[in-house]
């Protein structure tokens, strides 16, 4: 036999028996179940063969019985090779050091790609990735989940109205969509400036066109503001001369005009809520499968109520994941807290959510300029709030002139 499988990795001994008939020594070897190979004998009283490692303890036991000679010629197989290797401290320093170094370099952010958005959401991006901690050169065991950071991106940036966040490797990319921001349908050609609200005239900014209405005029949706059609007929009473020298344009301006709206509010007097106190700890996992190893933070934190929030992030080496993942579990301390309001206090608060709602619904250039209470009830410790609101905004829009008439 010239080789048995496996005894490689395992190691085996090439062993020299001397003594009168040596290979009857191998022969009480095999009656006791040890696994002998190539066996040749050398001279009268001398015998090699080869024999596992892990039988040497047993194959010396035999030996006590008998007055054979036993000495190991040759040592064979990876533990011997190991045993070698870890002798020249050199060498597995820098081996050691080396596979760190990569695992360290596997395991921090290269590079980010941001694709599908214009260049001015980019910058917002890649100002909001930076507060995060996602940069070339931070450290991806520590990040936030992906779901987690596309959320925030949603949040954080208005004009996003999605974002996908993949990482592969030690790159980050990111895929966002735009808001389509609906603008109304710009009216080519001659047009009107028409009432869009009903409401009374405050100021009036009027670029091009005749303007058919003053300041403190009441206004009702359909009224013609500012007029794109300019007439300079000497005399009014001809109709033809009308026709010849009126001359269309397109009315340019705006016109501001005082607005009203009911806005109904509800507010309860009493309320639960709960609050993190800002205390908080930290503790660090290496997770295999379902099992944890804590490698940092031991013992729980003396807090009364604790919430949880885990960070699991793979462990990579070069391309491959390994099967093994970095956790970082961080514990917050929670209150809850009750609160009950006066009445007052309730009627304060809702009069500034319409207001924030009602500004929310109109944009940033409407300006709410008083609220009324015009009903107030209290049912089942909540308030509820009918309020009044006057608005000043620019309420004309443009409407294309029919020049069949």
């Amino acid at each position: 036999m010239k080789q048995v499988q496996g005894s490689f990795l395992t190691g085996y001994v090439t062993i020299l028996v001397k003594g009168q008939m040596p290979e009857l020594f191998f022969q009480k070897c095999v009656k006791r179940g040890i696994l002998v190979w190539n066996v040749k004998k050398e001279s009268q009283t001398a015998c090699r063969g080869n024999v596992k490692l892990q039988d040497i303890k047993l194959i010396k036991e035999i030996k006590r019985g008998t007055d054979y000679k036993l000495s190991f010629v040759s040592k064979k197989g990876s533990p011997f090779l190991l045993k070698r290797f870890l002798r020249k401290r050199e060498l597995v320093t820098g081996l050691l050091l080396s596979i760190l170094l990569i695992f360290c370099l596997s395991n921090i952010i290269w590079d980010v790609k941001i694709t599908g958005v214009p260049k001015d959401i980019e910058k917002k991006i890649v100002k909001q990735l930076d507060a995060y901690g996602i940069h070339p050169g931070s450290w991806s065991l520590t990040l936030e989940p992906p779901s987690v950071i596309q959320q925030k991106l949603v949040n954080d940036i208005p004009e996003l109205l999605w974002v996908g966040v993949n990482k592969k490797g030690t790159t980050f990319f990111l895929e966002g969509v735009e808001k389509a921001i609906v603008k109304e349908k710009e009216v080519k050609g001659p047009r009107n400036l028409i009432a869009t609200k009903k409401g009374v005239i405050q100021n009036m900014f009027v670029s091009k066109g005749l303007s058919k209405v003053q300041v403190n005029d009441y206004v009702e949706p359909g009224d013609i503001l500012v007029s794109g059609k300019l007439n300079f007929a000497e005399n009014e009473n001809e109709e033809d001369s009308k026709k010849e020298k009126a001359k269309l344009v397109a009315a340019e301006g705006e016109v501001i005009a005082k607005t009203w709206y009911e806005v109904k509010v509800t507010v309860p007097l009493k309320a639960n809520f709960e609050m993190l106190t800002g205390n908080k700890e930290k503790k660090y996992y290496l997770r295999f499968g379902d099992f944890k190893l804590p490698i940092w933070g031991f013992g729980e934190p003396d807090y009364k109520r604790i919430q949880q929030e885990e960070n699991d992030n793979a462990i990579h080496f070069l391309k491959w994941k390994l099967p093994v993942h970095f956790v970082e579990s961080i514990l917050s301390e929670k209150q809850y807290e009750k609160l009950e309001r006066t009445k007052e206090e309730a009627i304060q608060i809702g009069l500034k959510q319409a207001e924030k709602e009602l500004q929310l619904r109109l944009g940033p250039e409407a300006k709410i300029i008083s609220q009324k209470v015009l009903h107030e009830t209290t049912e089942s410790g909540k308030v509820k709030l009918i309020l009044y609101n006057t608005v000043e905004e620019n309420i004309a829009k443009a409407e294309p002139i029919n020049q069949g008439d």
